[in-house]
């Protein structure tokens, strides 16, 4: 697969056409300076070749947002380099890009209450047109986004009214029901979660507009959206959608900035991290997971700088960067080792010598090493949570794939049976994919009676849909 080099996006001219959105220009420069064909560039970004040599003679332009989202996207420009323009700043009889950004996807915008209402409105509710508007946005927005949840100040969340006045015990109750979800979430998968949470997220937001609170206990409010946003994305995530998980994200970016509680940011930019590396932008991963680990670094946070570390090392392994995975799981293994502090984040008890094992196997298999990865999910399911039956389900699907790959299918075989016993139970669309790259390679295999076995057995299984 042809690809375009990262020192690409530090050339002077490449950097204005895409500050410019000159686009015909960008084009040709990006692949001139990547030594690409224009076949390449239309492999890549899914654009016609047709298309693309017209943008660069300037006989076409690139006007439409979803083939924008598939140029930039494909190419892997980064965030920073294409930030979507105002409506402004056009020439005479000239149409300017209609900026896409709807609700909070503007990271200029204001940090304030009425903004976190939107970003919740634009993820737990709205149409479908503005949430696709939203993400399309999003994607391209996400350095800056980052960026300005680092810097911006937050307006104080507090509201004076006559009415009802939000309670410490009721705080307590809303806190609880999040801490629920989650751990359904890790024991049975994401199953229906998602619309839970949404209605979780809408009752929150309902709170922000009509209860009376003091600063003290709006930050206390914001904090619980904070993490129930962040939830709820990851629970869209583990069903299988890769778009509406970055719209929460952002919410939860909001309103951890204004709970004045850094390691729920940190937080929402480890799950944009896992976003990133699943969905073939690894470099989105690294930034996120980079720019979180400078907000926390003196907290005393071993186990949320550790978790942080995890998510940047499957950065590096996607993007082929073996001794800085290596080196960021080495670091995150001895953070471990340190024990949870008092600062560390409740949400992080799942933060272990297993989980660390685990994600150590997923970045040899990214990185071609299969012995190296079977060794290492070996201890990771040794040492895991026995509750944790996703991240176990998971694990082992890594681990026959790797035995698979190792040349010892009897061995795949057998722990793919044990994925298949937990897959059964769970509902996890991100699981169901894995099981499905396991059956994949089972098939390669498929002249060894014990990988017939395995893949005789799944198709006999019922499908997610139908599971209870």
């Amino acid at each position: 697969m042809p690809f375009v080099p990262e020192s690409v996006w530090s050339d002077a001219e490449v950097q204005s056409a895409l500050g410019n959105w000159d686009f015909g220009s960008a084009s040709r420069l990006i692949r001139l300076r990547s030594g690409l064909r224009q076949e390449d560039m239309a492999q890549i970004t899914g654009i016609s070749q047709p298309f693309l040599s017209m943008l660069e003679s300037g006989t076409r332009r690139l006007t439409n947002i979803d083939k924008i989202i598939k140029f930039l996207t494909g190419l892997g420009v980064p965030a920073d380099l294409a930030a979507f323009p105002l409506r402004h700043g056009h020439g005479p009889g000239e149409q300017a890009p209609q900026a896409p950004f709807a609700g909070d996807a503007d990271p200029g915008l204001p940090w304030t209450a009425a903004r976190l209402v939107e970003a919740l409105d634009s993820a737990a509710g709205g149409s479908a047109m503005d949430r696709r508007r939203f993400l399309s946005a999003s994607v391209i927005s996400l350095t800056a986004f980052v960026n300005a949840w680092d810097t911006a100040e937050a307006e104080p969340l507090t509201r004076a009214a006559e009415g009802s006045q939000l309670t410490g015990d009721l705080l307590d109750a809303l806190q609880s029901t999040t801490d629920s979800l989650r751990t359904m979430d890790a024991s049975d998968g994401s199953g229906t979660l998602t619309a839970l949470g949404d209605s979780h997220l809408r009752f929150l937001k309902h709170l922000v507009e009509k209860t009376s609170y003091d600063e003290e206990t709006g930050r206390r409010l914001a904090a619980i959206i904070a993490d129930t946003a962040m939830q709820t994305g990851w629970f869209a995530f583990d069903s299988g959608d890769r778009d509406r998980p970055l719209g929460y994200l952002y919410a939860s970016l909001r309103a951890a900035k204004a709970s004045q509680d850094v390691r729920l940011g940190a937080g929402a930019l480890s799950y944009m991290a896992i976003h990133g590396y699943s969905t073939g932008a690894p470099h989105h991963a690294v930034a996120a997971a980079q720019r979180a680990r400078d907000k926390v670094k003196n907290l005393g946070t071993p186990a949320l700088e550790a978790m942080l570390l995890m998510r940047q090392a499957r950065g590096h392994a996607k993007l082929g960067e073996s001794q800085a995975a290596l080196t960021a799981l080495g670091r995150a293994a001895e953070l471990c080792a340190q024990g949870r502090s008092e600062h560390d984040p409740h949400w992080l008890y799942w933060v272990n010598e297993g989980e660390i094992h685990g994600q150590t196997g997923s970045c040899h298999l990214d990185l071609g090493d299969p012995t190296s990865a079977a060794a290492s999910f070996t201890k990771a399911w040794q040492a895991l949570n026995p509750a944790d039956h996703r991240t176990r389900a998971l694990f082992l699907s890594r681990a026959a794939t790797a035995h698979v790959k190792q040349g010892d299918v009897e061995a795949g075989a057998a722990t793919a049976h044990e994925a298949l016993d937990l897959a059964a139970t769970i509902q996890s669309a991100r699981l169901d994919n894995h099981v499905a790259s396991m059956i994949h390679g089972l098939h390669q295999a498929a002249d060894s009676p014990y990988a017939r076995d395995v893949v005789e057995r799944h198709a006999a299984m019922p499908t997610t849909g139908s599971r209870t």
